[in-house]
């Protein structure tokens, strides 16, 4: 059974100390939830105390973004030798990146090379527009994403890599996919072009999370979908009380299996 895992984005938000406090907070209320990979990902100027305040702890630690060489002329970038020490995790090819930095399958490619070499779990984003789902586009789109981002890795390498579909129209809008639109995506699209690319048991193996409007009120429905891994969460992970409520319901759902 594949591990389900609760991700908080945090996005531009929290100052150092808002940062530690939240996540303090967060490992007070559930370090000891084992069935559920929790993982926070604040903004990088945020990482250093957040990694010490959970180190020992049974919480990950994840960057929002990361640039693909190793050090060089890349003026306000990060690289991941700069972050390996720091994080488990780092977010690649989030939609906001794409739209507002000019990310391409082939950066985000890069990115989820480098962080590989560097021993950090690339959490890899795709998703579609609204205008994209409604003329039915869907399905080709985000099947070339996840190709394009996971070209040149092998099969055995799925076990180190997650997925997050995020449908572009459902971001921080208030409109989340119905878990059942989400889970066809995620199996129908996302898994299956993962097992076209490099086989059944890599698409068996990965984890797939759905993003977009997540929150307390439909993770539990969200969470009963047999492709969804767990959740990419956005504004709900700025809040103790409704990422400690996704992760305690995700706990329950999959204690109850």
């Amino acid at each position: 059974m594949r591990k389900p895992m609760m991700a908080g984005n945090w996005k531009m938000n929290k100052t150092i100390n808002e940062a530690v406090t939240l996540a303090r907070a967060i490992r007070e209320q559930v370090n000891d939830v084992n069935s559920v990979d929790r993982v926070l990902c604040p903004p990088f100027i945020d990482i250093p105390m957040v990694s010490a305040e959970l180190m020992g702890s049974n919480i990950a630690v994840g960057a929002q973004n990361m640039h693909w060489a190793e050090s060089g002329a890349y003026t306000g970038e990060i690289s991941a030798p700069m972050l390996k020490n720091l994080v488990t995790y780092v977010i690649v090819g989030h939609s906001e990146r794409r739209q507002y930095f000019a990310e391409t399958n082939e950066t985000v490619n890069q990115k989820a090379l480098a962080a590989l070499a560097a021993g950090i779990t690339p959490i890899i984003c795709v998703g579609e527009s609204l205008e994209q789902n409604e003329n039915g586009e869907t399905q080709a789109f985000v099947s070339e994403q996840v190709k394009a981002a996971l070209a040149g890795l092998a099969a055995a390498q799925m076990a180190d890599i997650v997925i997050a579909y995020e449908p572009i129209w459902a971001i921080g809008t208030g409109k989340a996919a119905t878990a059942e639109q989400a889970n066809d995506i995620c199996g129908g699209v996302v898994r299956q072009a993962v097992g076209e690319l490099l086989g059944d048991e890599a698409a068996a193996t990965i984890r797939i999370l759905y993003g977009g409007s997540t929150n307390d009120k439909n993770i539990g429905e969200i969470m009963t979908q047999p492709d969804i891994d767990g959740a990419l969460i956005g504004g709900a992970a700025l809040k103790v009380e409704s990422y400690v409520a996704m992760v305690k319901t995700t706990d329950e759902v999959y204690q109850g299996e």
